[in-house]
């Protein structure tokens, strides 16, 4: 989708260039150490940021998981005359003294998703990649029940997000005596790699609940070896959370994995950073991007979101090969080409508005979904609230557990609030509010109806019921106060969802 909008910028600013070439002011080397979908999406976003602004032109080279490799594209890289770096080193220690060379010759190094051996860089752009091997492990361990058998199948050793990840997830584990690692194999990102690390472990496989791959691809590699194998499929859960066909979000809402956790590329950060750094603006040496939990209650409202956008960019790139033609054909004529260049920055306005208008929307709605009920977790709970529990206890997830169970068991009862979900988890009123109230900042009751309207907008989505007949399904007590709900939740009223 992002390639289809990159291309089509290209070829209409590629139009209005009528035959001249712009002064290239900023010569930016990209080196990413391999090439996979989730480098594809943030080559796109790179390369659509960079339509945005005049002069800059981009280098990209790819190591294939090859360090030796990405040294000598890196020394290629400056020996072209770049002027600023971006580096997503293959493994810390070997690509370190290239990265220092270029460092050392004046060139700004902004490292980005992994890190390297050496502070010889000028900004790091990463997500915390222990937090989401904790924020894993918390899942894991939350929908174990606190009890149960696990399987780790690690990143490419020597990688800063695979040592990172594990730690946070044996971290997060290690607070369950019940729940056990019990096979951890080696792999390097790829699904292959992970298929046949598990397809030949010689053990058994059949007592494990739960397989938490370093990313989405090594997971969807061992579900394969699993069923290769013959043996009872457990649990999977990945992360990147990537859209796309073979992205993630598709995989959860197909229920070929549990989770996943989405590893933002934000390609088009990455390259404001760089003309900050290279024009003189402030700027921060260390970002840290967010992230968030895919899980089956919100993967099909991300999917629908992503999917909708990618039909504008074809129909926007149908209408980019019809103008792109038209310009060819009246080339000759100077005053007709400019006056079509009019038209075409006309256009650009409009198809750059479409695209941020859509990626907006993207990101309020995923804002809206993955913050919601289901993705809550100890960490949720602030550190001064009266009588709330550290972040690290367990007993906490535990309770968010029950409480998500008590909530879905009285959807559709419209009679049920703060009583009815009490006596589910065997609490008083007081102090099932008080508890819940400290997690969430919202009241029971507020929760029970946050998550009526989610389950509502799922339904509109996925079934060919009434608006009527799913008001009633998720416990409104009339269709009208389940519409003016809606609509002050999401902004819109339920008929619309469907119209979109």
């Amino acid at each position: 989708m992002r390639n289809t909008i990159a291309l089509l910028l290209s070829l209409l600013l590629t139009a209005c260039n009528v035959g001249s070439q712009s002064h290239v002011r900023h010569r930016i080397g990209i080196s990413q150490c391999s090439e996979d979908i989730w480098r594809d999406w943030q080559n796109a976003e790179l390369k659509i940021e960079a339509n945005f602004h005049k002069g800059v032109e981009l280098h990209f080279a790819s190591a294939l998981d090859d360090s030796q490799r990405q040294i000598q594209q890196i020394d290629s890289l400056v020996a072209s005359g770049i002027d600023l770096l971006i580096v997503a080193p293959n493994q810390l220690k070997s690509v370190s003294p290239a990265i220092d060379r270029a460092y050392d010759q004046g060139i700004p190094v902004i490292v980005f998703e992994r890190k390297t051996d050496s502070q010889k860089y000028t900004a790091f752009v990463s997500a915390d990649n222990y937090e989401m091997g904790r924020q894993m492990g918390q899942y894991v361990a939350t929908r174990l029940g606190g009890k149960g058998s696990v399987m780790e199948i690690l990143g490419l050793r020597g990688s800063s997000p695979a040592a990172d990840r594990h730690k946070g997830f044996q971290d997060a584990i290690s607070l369950y005596p019940d729940i056990r690692v019990a096979i951890s194999l080696q792999g390097d990102w790829t699904e292959e790699t992970a298929y046949q690390a598990v397809r030949n472990y010689k053990g058994n496989l059949s007592g494990i609940d739960f397989v938490f791959g370093h990313n989405d691809r090594t997971a969807i590699g061992a579900r394969r070896a699993f069923l290769n194998r013959g043996v009872p499929l457990p649990m999977f859960c990945g992360i990147d959370g990537l859209p796309g066909p073979d992205g993630g979000i598709r995989q959860v809402r197909d229920s070929l994995l549990t989770a996943s956790y989405i590893y933002p590329t934000r390609g088009d950060q990455l390259l404001q950073l760089a003309l900050d750094i290279l024009e003189g603006r402030p700027y921060n040496k260390e970002t840290h991007l967010t992230s968030a939990l895919v899980t089956s209650d919100n993967a099909n409202v991300l999917l629908l979101e992503s999917d909708e956008v990618m039909r504008q960019a074809q129909k926007l790139e149908q209408l980019g090969k019809i103008t792109h033609t038209y310009l060819h054909q009246l080339t000759v004529q100077r005053t007709i080409t400019v006056l079509a260049c009019s038209l075409i920055g006309l256009l650009l306005v409009a198809i750059v508005l479409l695209y941020l208008y859509h990626r907006g929307r993207v990101a309020i709605r995923r804002e809206r979904v993955v913050n919601n009920l289901w993705n809550m977790d100890a960490t949720a709970i602030p550190e001064n609230a009266p009588g709330s529990q550290p972040a690290s206890d367990p007993s906490q997830s535990l309770f968010i557990a029950r409480f998500r169970e008590a909530v879905e068991s009285q959807l559709s009862d419209s009679n049920a609030g703060v009583d009815e979900l009490a006596a589910c988890m065997n609490l008083s009123r007081v102090q099932l509010y008080r508890r819940v109230k400290n997690i969430t900042g919202q009241s029971p009751v507020e929760m029970l109806r946050t998550a009526r309207l989610n389950r509502g907008y799922q339904l509109l989505l996925t079934t060919d019921c009434s608006v009527s007949e799913i008001a009633y399904q998720v416990g409104f007590t009339s269709p009208s106060y389940f519409s003016k709900c809606f609509k002050d939740e999401y902004g819109i009223v339920p008929g619309d969802v469907r119209k979109a």
